[in-house]
C-alpha cells in the first residue's frame, strides 16, 4: 500500500475527471454511488464496475441480474466489481481512506483494498477497492464454480450497500 504523497494539481485533475463522467455509460447500480463520490471534494472515482456474471444461459457481458439458483450451470466467468478513486492528501481525505481500507472485513477472502501501479502511475494518491477471490486478485476477469459465484454476488451486493452507506453518511 502506497502512502500519500502531495499533490497540488489534485482539484484541478478533479475537475478533469468529473467533467468527463459519463454517468449513462456507469453500470445502473452503482450510478446513485458514483454520483454521491462525485458530491465529495475530496475524492473522485476513476473506474468502476458493478461486476458481471456470464453462464451458459446468461451471454450478455452488461447483464446486471441476479444468478438464478441453479443445478445446470456448473461454472461462471466473472468480471470484477471494483471502485477505483483518487483521495485528496487532507484530513477528509484520510478519513474517507480510513473507513474504505475498513471495507475488506466484509469478507477478507473477497474484498482487497490497495494500489494497482498502473493506476497509481497515472494518478498519484489512487487506490483501489476490488470483489474478487484473494487467489485471483490480478485478474480483471475469472472463470469460478457456480456455487462460488453465487458467493462472490452476495459479497458483491454486501460491498456496495456499505459503500453506499458510507457514501451517503458523508454526504450528510
Amino acid at each position: 500500500m502506497k502512502d500519500f504523497v502531495n499533490n497540488p494539481y489534485f482539484h484541478d485533475q478533479r475537475k478533469k475527471y468529473l467533467s468527463k463522467l459519463d454517468i449513462e455509460s456507469i453500470d445502473p447500480p452503482i450510478v446513485e454511488l458514483i454520483s454521491g463520490f462525485a458530491k465529495l471534494d475530496y475524492c473522485f472515482t476513476l473506474q468502476s464496475c458493478y461486476g458481471h456474471f456470464l453462464h451458459n444461459s446468461q451471454k450478455n457481458p452488461y447483464k446486471i441480474e441476479p444468478l438464478p439458483v441453479s443445478n445446470s450451470i456448473s461454472n461462471a466467468e466473472y468480471k470484477i466489481a471494483y471502485i477505483a478513486l483518487c483521495i485528496e492528501n487532507s484530513k477528509q481525505g484520510k478519513f474517507i481512506f480510513q473507513h474504505l481500507r475498513d471495507i475488506p472485513s466484509i469478507d477478507p477472502e473477497y474484498i482487497q483494498f490497495g494500489c494497482a501501479e498502473w493506476f497509481w502511475e497515472r494518478q498519484v494518491n489512487s487506490y483501489a477497492l476490488q470483489v474478487e477471490p484473494k487467489r485471483h486478485m490480478t485478474k480483471d476477469r475469472l472463470s469460478v464454480d457456480y456455487w462460488e459465484a453465487l458467493h462472490i454476488e452476495e459479497v458483491r451486493n454486501k460491498f456496495f450497500t456499505q459503500l453506499k452507506k458510507l457514501v451517503q453518511d458523508l454526504i450528510d
